[in-house]
């Protein structure tokens, strides 16, 4: 296949360049998927860690490659079960988390450094990582041998997701807390995943994706060189994380234009030298947003025409929805069949026996083209606002991904974009699907098994350690030690996050 790049003009081979060389249009890797497929990792956790440790362990005896661990929401605000703001949640979209025990059950008889993880956690990474390395610590397993990823990206959480716990400077010190600590002690770690997912599925377009998850990422690498890190120290372990919609071209040119500025604003913006830190390495999930609760089996075919794109558009990991996710968590047959959309993909669909097999495409480059010119043009205009920080601050992000969901429903509504089963082809009556269920008595026992915990350990540990934390949160050293200390001591993950409240305060929207 090589051979037909060498049939192409001259100037056309020059502007694609090859896969594997700057500026990363056709991939970052020369021989992509002909070497190594990409990293088949479903995202998974509900109720308990016993139980989602089950589906772990269900999914990777299934052909899984790496686990990606939904947390529910009181573990996503950095709150305890038993908090009176957790009832009603613990369990429900993900799974229950509040101690280095919890985390050792959810991994029990799971090798950590024989598996990668992914956690979507923002607010509170450092504490959920902090955790994952003391279970790693007690399986014996070095720290230089864990390898993951830890979403870290708290600025789309102030603009499209909202599980936010402190203000944005705070929080940016954490993440770059966390960037620091890594660097040093943990350096398969990928320290943040910078997200454009949630801002698509919030309702931006392809090229507002892209460009909102640039400009945010230029602000984490602005606000990690202020602190005094090295670029090409910490640039390495930067990924990023999309979504993977219906329109098949427009997908695939997505990836490949945002992997072609970032290499251009990495290398001649940032001045960075190493070829490692030009690259966007990237993991999709299929939209969640474009599923229908109406003729739910529908979904299976939009999951495998967008795993189909984000493959064309060089993914480095996939998730693959479930069809059943409009109604509640996927049940295990709707998982299985997820996963199965991958795998058939990698081994019979033939998508891989070539490097970039659409490049090339003049439909193709000039959708590339397209996107890469207008998310350039979108990235100024924030620049010249102060950044993405001051765009958030200012609601530019916030008004512009409105307007955006705003006309795509009424394009909807009106009948302008076709919905198969929603707006068009309709059916009187719907088959049912089985859906997953979770225990409503989850949310007692794990309020009352936290309480046992604190119980059961020595108190003055825990107050000195959270003690330590709060008066190192009102200084400027690093805060990942003095959390890893308060866990040491058995403190909970909302006595960690409630210790740091104390001293940064809680983030309030318009105030």
């Amino acid at each position: 296949m090589e051979g037909l790049f060498e049939t192409l003009p001259e100037d056309y081979r020059e502007r694609l360049g090859r896969p594997g060389e700057y500026p990363f249009t056709r991939g970052i890797y020369p021989r992509m998927y002909l070497e190594r497929l990409w990293t088949m990792r479903q995202y998974a956790g509900f109720g308990s860690a016993e139980e989602t440790n089950r589906r772990f362990r269900y999914l990777l005896a299934q052909g899984q490659t790496g686990l990606s661990v939904a947390f529910d929401l009181p573990t996503q605000l950095g709150l305890d079960p038993d908090h009176p703001l957790s009832v009603g949640e613990v369990g429900r979209v993900g799974v229950s988390i509040a101690t280095v025990e919890d985390m050792e059950r959810l991994f029990a008889g799971i090798p950590l450094d024989r598996v990668t993880t992914s956690m979507t956690i923002n607010a509170p990474a450092m504490m959920l990582l902090a955790m994952y390395l003391l279970v790693a610590e007690r399986q014996g397993v070095p720290w230089d041998r864990v390898g993951g990823t830890v979403q870290n990206d708290i600025l789309k959480e102030y603009v499209a997701r909202g599980t936010y716990i402190y203000p944005p400077k705070p929080s940016m010190r954490l993440v770059t807390d966390l960037f620091e600590f890594c660097a040093e002690r943990v350096p398969r770690w990928n320290t943040i995943s910078i997200s454009g997912y949630h801002i698509r599925e919030a309702g931006a377009t392809a090229v507002q994706e892209v460009a909102f998850t640039l400009a945010n990422a230029k602000a984490y690498v602005r606000a990690a060189l202020e602190r005094g890190l090295e670029l090409d120290r910490f640039a390495p372990r930067l990924s990023f994380f999309f979504a993977a919609h219906n329109d098949i071209f427009e997908e695939a040119a997505k990836f490949r234009a945002a992997r072609r500025l970032w290499a251009r604003i990495m290398k001649e913006e940032f001045g960075a030298k190493q070829k490692k830190s030009w690259m966007l390495r990237f993991h999709t999930q299929t939209g969640g947003s474009t599923l229908t609760a109406q003729q739910p089996l529908n979904n299976i075919v939009r999951v495998a025409y967008q795993a189909l794109a984000a493959v064309l558009g060089g993914t480095q990991s996939l998730h693959t929805n479930a069809y059943d996710e409009a109604l509640g968590l996927p049940t295990e047959q709707s998982a299985l069949i997820a996963l199965r959309t991958q795998q058939i993909l990698a081994f019979e669909s033939g998508v891989t026996r070539a490097i970039d097999p659409a490049g090339g495409s003049f439909y193709l480059e000039h959708l590339t083209d397209r996107i890469e010119a207008e998310a350039e043009a979108l990235i100024r205009q924030i620049d010249e606002i102060g950044g993405a920080v001051a765009a958030i601050e200012a609601g530019f992000v916030q008004k512009e991904i409105e307007e955006s969901a705003w006309r795509f429903q009424r394009e909807v509504e009106e009948g302008k974009r076709v919905i198969v089963g929603v707006n068009r082809f309709t059916v009187e009556e719907e088959t049912p699907v089985p859906v997953q269920k979770i225990d409503p008595e989850v949310g007692r026992w794990r309020a009352e098994e936290i309480r046992r915990y604190r119980e059961s350990r020595d108190q003055e540990a825990v107050r000195t350690a959270l003690s330590k934390l709060k008066e190192a949160a009102k200084g400027e050293v690093n805060l990942f030690p003095f959390v890893l200390d308060a866990f040491r001591a058995r403190a909970t993950l909302g006595e960690v996050a409630g210790a740091l409240r104390e001293v940064f305060g809680e983030y309030q929207p318009g105030r």
